[in-house]
């Protein structure tokens, strides 16, 4: 089977149409989720002056010197500025990296905080604080950009359950106060930086997403690749005005992995001998911290009977983090580290 991203178009939920429209959205996300776990978003409603409004935020705090976006670092957090080479998305995965944090490209990352919901009694340590550099107007581009997505993200959890054949209330009851974070990333060279550009240099290792599901904004151009069930690397990259969608861990969870959370990376292109600058932002919508997660009951005898154990989203979540961001192996996700370990990391 030749490796294709479908392109869906999704304005039929946002525009809350007829059930027989709403059956062959839910039917093609099906079959995409079933077969690549990737997929190509139109209709989303998200405008062109917001895109630009984000991708003009980026320009400008990305364009500052490094050591005044270092100001902005947030030590153990998944909130404000990480440098280039800081983290290591392989060993979220329980794969070890060839070179330890050696993924290169810079992020800043806000989100949901506890304070978001005021009705709930929630802890900040598992959401974060965040904070806002000084640049003007950054905060207000970024957050409608944020809004938006958000919005988007939960048209999909709601195509997600009629797919399914599930209910709806079953996403809302463990995503109405979800772990949302919107993950800017450069991937650009600072001035004057050296590299040898034999091959080791990653901009961002192989992984998987953490939660439910990821709607991803992105430059066209050249870089994301994802595995495919032929063992290859497939360059991937967003049609014009699309948003690329993908799975997380925890739907593949829900699941029992009859839709997949695929595998991707983050190659930097060279042109030239020279790195072109790339620029994506990936909203993640890894739903309720004290949320159990587990296998709808339909799909527990797939997989030979063998359904995955119940977990909080905090504590996957954690121990995602833990694994990219203080170098340490994920020893739970075992499915995880098989399928890229089974690949050759060939490209297609």
């Amino acid at each position: 089977m030749a490796f294709n991203v479908p392109t869906i178009d999704i304005s039929a939920y946002a525009e809350n149409r007829r059930a027989s429209d709403l059956a062959v959205v839910a039917a093609a996300v099906d079959q995409a989720c079933t077969e690549v776990g990737f997929m190509q978003i139109v209709g989303h409603g998200i405008s062109p002056a917001v895109q630009a409004g984000l991708a003009s935020a980026l320009d400008d705090f990305f364009g500052l010197p490094l050591d005044a976006k270092k100001h902005y670092r947030v030590p153990n957090s998944n909130r404000g500025y990480s440098p280039p080479k800081s983290e290591s998305l392989s060993l979220s995965l329980g794969v070890e990296a060839a070179n330890r944090m050696n993924d290169f490209f810079e992020a800043y990352n806000i989100g949901a905080e506890a304070r978001s919901f005021p009705h709930l009694n929630l802890d900040e340590r598992d959401y974060g604080i965040n904070l806002w550099p000084e640049v003007t107007g950054f905060e207000d581009r970024v957050n409608r950009y944020f809004d938006e997505a958000q919005r988007v993200a939960r048209t999909l959890t709601t195509i997600f359950a009629d797919a399914l054949g599930a209910e709806r209330e079953h996403f809302e009851a463990i995503t109405d106060h979800s772990i949302d974070v919107l993950r800017m990333n450069n991937y650009a060279l600072p001035p004057g930086t050296d590299i040898s550009l034999d091959g080791d240099l990653t901009g961002m290792g192989e992984h998987t997403d953490f939660g439910i599901v990821t709607v991803l904004w992105a430059d066209q151009v050249a870089g994301l690749q994802v595995l495919g069930r032929d063992g290859l690397w497939h360059d991937v990259m967003p049609a014009d005005g699309a948003l690329l969608v993908n799975l997380g861990d925890l739907t593949a969870r829900i699941t029992n992995d009859r839709w997949m959370s695929t595998l991707h990376r983050v190659k930097p292109p060279v042109v030239n001998g020279t790195i072109r600058r790339r620029r994506s932002v990936a909203f993640f919508h890894d739903g309720n911290a004290d949320a159990v997660v587990s296998t709808l009951e339909s799909l527990r005898d797939l997989g030979d009977g063998l359904a995955y154990e119940p977990i909080t989203v905090r504590d996957h979540v954690a121990a995602k983090l833990a694994g990219s961001r203080q170098g340490r192996k994920n020893l739970a996700a075992v499915r995880e580290a098989e399928r890229v370990l089974a690949s050759g990391g060939r490209p297609a």
